[in-house]
């Protein structure tokens, strides 16, 4: 159950369309839904304004539909579920369903962003890092934003990225996605004027140590406004910049 499902319960007790004792029914669900196996959050969309999140990684299949028709029963719209592979998708045929290959995510119950909001750019370093990249983005998309995609983009051959210099300076958040030696975070940093949120992935040669070295020095960045999430966290990176892209976006300011 989501914000605005309540609203429209809410609104058609206003208008008189439906009584008190109808809307105390549909509004009787329980705050999560136990398994098992899993307490599938119910009330994630209302207090936060996305619905519970799948993570894939870990969860047998039957887990994870059971999650999904979980919330299906509760009305959720685009549920994202993250980390999972194309042999465990299979799971969920008959569910309507949008899967992303690259991005490993399956979008359970997909509606249409009529009016994607704002504009977050998601760049990465190169090829190789495009999985996590997309992860990122994918999940900005889902969550209502304008996603600008720049790949293989790294400092081995800057003027590909100096290419996109005004893509990126009407961003409101920039995901800079980098294995290797992870400098791309701090030559973005340099760029915009907006947060940069780093995203080391475990991709590179042995003293890149799975990541590690690319996470240390986007930790150790000298460009101002640059944030790190964990290595290969390109979910956790495309939301947060989806709530920097969209603060302030449903204050009674801001709809006025």
């Amino acid at each position: 159950m989501n914000r605005d499902h309540i609203l429209s319960i809410l609104k058609d007790i206003e208008n008189g369309n439906l009584s008190a004792e109808l809307a105390a029914e549909k509004l009787r669900l329980e705050p999560y839904e136990e398994f098992s196996y899993a307490n599938v959050d119910h009330h994630r969309g209302l207090r936060q304004g996305v619905p519970e999140v799948i993570y894939g990684a870990g969860k047998t299949a039957e887990q994870i539909r059971g999650i999904a028709e979980a919330m299906l029963r509760h009305e959720d719209e685009n549920i994202l579920i993250t980390r999972i592979s194309p042999e465990k998708r299979a799971v969920l045929e008959g569910l309507p369903v949008d899967y992303r290959e690259i991005a490993q995510i399956a979008i359970v119950n997909p509606k249409p962003i009529e009016k994607p909001y704002g504009s977050i750019v998601v760049v990465s370093a190169g090829t190789s890092d495009m999985p996590v990249a997309e992860e990122a983005a994918v999940t900005a998309e889902v969550l209502g934003n304008r996603v600008t995609r720049i790949y293989d983009s790294g400092v081995a051959g800057i003027h590909r990225l100096l290419a996109h210099t005004e893509e990126l300076m009407q961003a409101r958040a920039v995901v800079a996605v980098a294995g290797m030696e992870g400098a791309l975070a701090s030559v973005v940093g340099g760029l915009v004027d907006c947060p940069v949120i780093a995203v080391p992935t475990s991709v590179g040669y042995g003293a890149s140590f799975h990541g590690l070295a690319a996470l240390l020095a986007m930790l150790n960045s000298c460009a101002s406004g640059v944030s790190v999430v964990n290595i290969d966290n390109g979910f956790g990176a495309g939301y947060q910049a989806s709530m920097i892209n969209q603060v302030g976006r449903y204050s009674k300011s801001a709809s006025e």
